[in-house]
């Protein structure tokens, strides 16, 4: 640097997350070892999102700015949660240089900081509700036999923060004389990224299975799925990047499978106990096949019945701590934040998926999955994000 031996910026108390609207306080501080003749030292805060159609590539092909002024940090609807992923981010920055005269170069430096902006689930319309969804699936077997399979998947709530439990149901009807394979529920994210067309990162971010249900049986399986640290579900005040996250339960024989959306919030949804004279009892939804079984006991104009059993829990996935993924690049001080971050702030982590901060009061270890991709039902198996040909891009909008 010459004549210049620091200059950096510096927040107040050590802060690094704000919300939409706070001040923004710090100090610029320069070093000289000698005379140094310049125009002026200006400081400015940037808010931006980039999107490109490559992996980690920072030539943006859209973007989009939401504030660059050295007045205010942002108005409430201007400034979207912080968000970095393989295909965007959603950046804000402290950039501060020093202008020196036309024929020497610019001195420069910058700060990283986070917004969030909280997502109140409460805000949600029937967030507290129950979701359940159902399909009937008629399969052939054994060349001449077919049968029904009836699947219906249900969930406590519409919505959950982090450090949350999904409490999921799951009952199917095996109308048939075969075995089904195992039953698999899994949390997807998906997190659309708005290029020149729409390009999909789809992701399994944590997966329980239980065991297979046997021929003419209806079961019953009860599981839970606790919600890593994930960046929530709506980045208002950006156009560009779409998050959405689905419970997803399947069979892959016969091949059918069911897709509950849920929201992943900051703040829980408000609910009110149940009294016991309230309370509904815990029963499965009751579906009509689209056409009863042809096999043997149905060709005989008997209708076969179905055997109550519960379904045991074969396996979860595999939790382990967050690894980074090559040639992954994070802002400066993205890492090393806690010591010096002020104790009346949360404490900044890094979540499963896409590299997006997520602030916590307590000790909260984010947690990555190694399982294979469960795609939503919407999705055909070309959408796999990182298949051998490398990243999936999605149909112009």
């Amino acid at each position: 640097m010459g004549k210049v031996q620091l200059f950096e910026v510096r927040l107040a108390d050590g802060r690094v997350v704000f919300r939409p609207g706070e001040p923004l306080a710090g100090t610029v501080s320069v070093r000289l070892a000698g005379a140094l003749q310049f125009r002026a030292i200006k400081v400015s805060c940037v808010g931006f999102c980039g999107v490109s159609s490559k992996v980690n590539d920072t030539a943006w092909t859209v973007d989009e700015q939401y504030f660059n002024t050295t007045l205010s940090l942002a108005d409430k609807a201007s400034a979207p949660t912080s968000f970095e992923g393989p295909f965007g981010k959603v950046l804000h920055q402290v950039k501060a240089v020093i202008e020196t005269s036309r024929f020497s170069k610019d001195h420069k430096c910058c700060k990283v900081f986070y917004v969030l902006c909280p997502l109140n689930l409460n805000d949600i319309p029937e967030i507290e509700q129950p979701n359940t969804t159902s399909v009937a699936k008629k399969f052939s077997y054994k060349l001449v036999k077919t049968g029904t399979v009836v699947l219906t998947a249900t969930t406590d709530l519409k919505g959950y923060v982090v450090g949350q439990v999904i409490q999921l149901r799951t009952d199917i009807e095996n109308k048939s004389g075969r075995d089904t394979s195992t039953i698999v529920a899994s949390l997807v994210q998906k997190v659309a990224y708005k290029s020149k067309r729409w390009i999909y990162d789809l992701r399994t971010i944590a997966e329980v299975e239980g065991s297979a249900v046997k021929a003419w049986k209806q079961a019953e399986w009860t599981e839970q799925i606790l919600v890593p640290a994930l960046p929530q579900s709506i980045l208002q005040g950006c156009s560009l990047i779409h998050i959405d996250y689905y419970i997803q339960v399947c069979l892959k024989s016969p091949e059918v499978s069911v897709a509950l959306p849920v929201y992943i919030g900051n703040i829980p949804v408000n609910r009110i106990p149940l009294s016991p004279s309230r309370s509904v009892p815990h029963s499965p939804m009751p579906v009509v096949p689209s056409a009863p079984p042809e096999d043997e006991e149905a060709a005989g104009g008997a209708q076969h019945p179905l055997d109550n059993v519960s379904i045991p829990t074969k396996s979860h996935s595999q939790q382990q701590p967050l690894s980074y993924a090559p040639n992954l690049s994070f802002p400066e001080g993205r890492l090393d934040l806690e010591p010096g971050s002020s104790p009346n702030h949360p404490t900044l982590c890094l979540s499963t998926g896409a590299t997006v901060p997520y602030y916590a009061e307590g000790a909260v270890l984010p947690v990555a999955t190694a399982s294979s991709l469960i795609l939503p039902p919407e999705y055909s198996t070309w959408g796999y994000p990182y298949g051998k040909s490398g990243p999936i891009r999605g149909e112009p909008v």
